[in-house]
């Protein structure tokens, strides 16, 4: 590190939001990967060409798609290896699950086509050599959960997005980014999901929504206290006057805020 502050702790330092900082993704393919997780996993990984090439088709058939490699360090020994896929579209929301024998198989399967999973995961970034912030967060985050949870529930992945925002918590199959999740907090933010309602001081935001929507439900659900996971859905997103115009259907009949995007690349729309 050359002495230089972790970019996670600069983010708490600053308080920067958390609001409207998911990725954008619909569709996510998890390959359970033993080898070592380099920065860019997929290209280096020891994967053969022609799987790598199968795995890359997989995720450009469908749109808004995401490949991430995942483990569990219990697992190492196991003759089988885990595929898992999920849909995080509202109102279409799945999870399946495939087991192969070796890596060449991946070659010869459908990886949207498994069996249901039957249970919810809980993917928490660990991946060091992307970011040493996921590292130094991740890795007790993934130790806390694996201890609350059937561990078959919740395995370590390759990089979510938002470093800084360290220790991050996706649940699947709904697509919900949490973030500055540590031990001590780990088990409010998991009941809380449990029992079908959004922990809002660690929520970043769903992933099947762009950053003004996200931005636009964090609005609607603190100005209504309406938590339920299903309280908002996105109804129409439209430009206007250089930002956009998001209208949900918030039982409450709040109606979303115009929202432009901020200045940073990455950053969180901001409402107006």
């Amino acid at each position: 590190m050359n002495g230089r502050p972790f970019c996670a702790d600069l983010s708490r330092d600053n308080d920067e939001p958390l609001a409207a900082t998911a990725s954008r993704i619909d569709h996510w393919f998890l390959i359970e990967y033993r080898g070592l997780w380099t920065h860019d996993a997929l290209p280096g990984s020891g994967l053969s060409d022609q799987v790598k090439a199968h795995l890359r088709r997989q995720v450009s058939s469908v749109k808004n798609g995401r490949l991430l490699f995942i483990r569990r360090p219990d697992r190492r020994k196991r003759p089988e290896l885990v595929v898992f896929a999920a849909s995080s579209i509202p109102g279409e929301e799945q999870l399946t699950r495939i087991e192969v024998g070796d890596y060449e198989q991946l070659r010869g399967i459908e990886l949207r086509e498994g069996e249901p999973a039957g249970h919810p995961l809980f993917l928490v970034c660990t991946h060091g050599k992307h970011d040493p912030c996921c590292a130094r967060y991740g890795r007790p985050l993934y130790e806390g959960l694996r201890d609350e949870l059937d561990p078959e529930w919740v395995w370590q992945v390759t990089h979510v997005g938002g470093d800084r925002f360290a220790g991050n918590l996706v649940c699947l199959p709904e697509g919900l980014y949490y973030g500055r999740v540590d031990r001590e907090t780990a088990g409010s933010v998991l009941d809380e999901h449990l029992a079908g309602s959004i922990h809002l001081d660690h929520y970043r935001g769903r992933s099947r929504y762009p950053f003004p929507v996200q931005a636009a439900e964090r609005y609607v659900r603190e100005q209504t206290g309406l938590t339920g996971i299903g309280d908002f859905a996105l109804e129409s997103m439209s430009r206007r006057d250089g930002g956009w115009e998001v209208s949900s259907d918030a039982p409450t009949g709040a109606r979303a805020p115009h929202c432009s995007r901020s200045r940073r690349h990455r950053g969180p729309a901001r409402a107006a």
